[in-house]
């Protein structure tokens, strides 16, 4: 059973008070959405690297009872969220554009105004119809990439300089467990959890989308732990 550690009452202390700031401190939250606005790639490199990052520490934190270890890599995952943080944006862009083109040559028809404010039928379709074909299309390929990348650097022993190699891509997907990914990363997270967390993604005003995004990139490191206690347990 996992014990209560005084790090881990550090790291919901900070995490706490990071979310106070924005909460309490007038004008930090009103000068992140601006920035936001301003320089989106550059804050969803920013949130992803932050949190998604976090979200596996908190993972091998489950794993293995601590938050760092020899070989992960901190920094080099850092980089790759961050990386991958641009990919996400833009596929929400690409996404939330071509899915009203997706129903409209299927027939149905939205009225701009009931998709832009208030919660409505149309209103729910239409983030519902983004976050279905973001997850069906876009979402297999973002976690098979995170993969490669993960193992690239867990191969390097947590380099920074090594994780700048060459990726032997061949031989990683050959190593990949196919098994709990097919049956339980993309069988099950992506229609019971993503397909559902996403779709409240975009109801959410645009400048939030990434960052609630971001969030849940803490519930995939989450998912990771889970799916290395199967791969162990199988």
């Amino acid at each position: 059973m996992l014990k209560i550690k005084s790090i881990d009452l550090r790291v919901i202390t900070v995490f706490c008070a990071t979310a106070g700031i924005f909460a309490i401190v007038p004008g930090v939250f009103e000068t992140y959405r601006q920035l936001n606005i301003e320089y989106p790639y550059l804050l969803s490199f920013v949130k992803f690297a932050l949190l998604a990052t976090f979200g596996e520490c908190m993972a091998l934190r489950i794993t293995t009872g601590n938050y760092l270890q020899p070989g992960f890599g901190l920094l080099p995952k850092m980089l790759v969220w961050g990386m991958l943080g641009l990919l996400i944006k833009a596929a929400f862009v690409i996404f939330a554009t071509g899915a009203p083109n997706v129903l409209a040559s299927l027939g149905v028809q939205l009225n701009p105004d009931a998709i832009r404010s208030g919660l409505s039928f149309q209103r729910l379709l239409l983030a519902f119809s983004i976050s279905l074909t973001m997850n069906l299309i876009f979402a297999p390929v973002l976690m098979t990439l995170h993969k490669i990348t993960d193992t690239h650097i867990r191969q390097v022993g947590g380099s920074l300089r090594g994780s700048m190699s060459a990726i032997d891509i061949a031989s990683i997907l050959r190593e990949i467990d196919w098994s709990v990914m097919w049956n339980f990363v993309f069988k099950k997270t992506i229609p019971f959890f993503w397909v559902p967390a996403h779709t409240i993604t975009f109801l959410l005003p645009a400048e939030f989308q990434v960052f609630f995004a971001a969030i849940l990139g803490v519930t995939l490191g989450l998912i990771l732990a889970i799916a290395a206690e199967r791969k162990v347990c199988s």
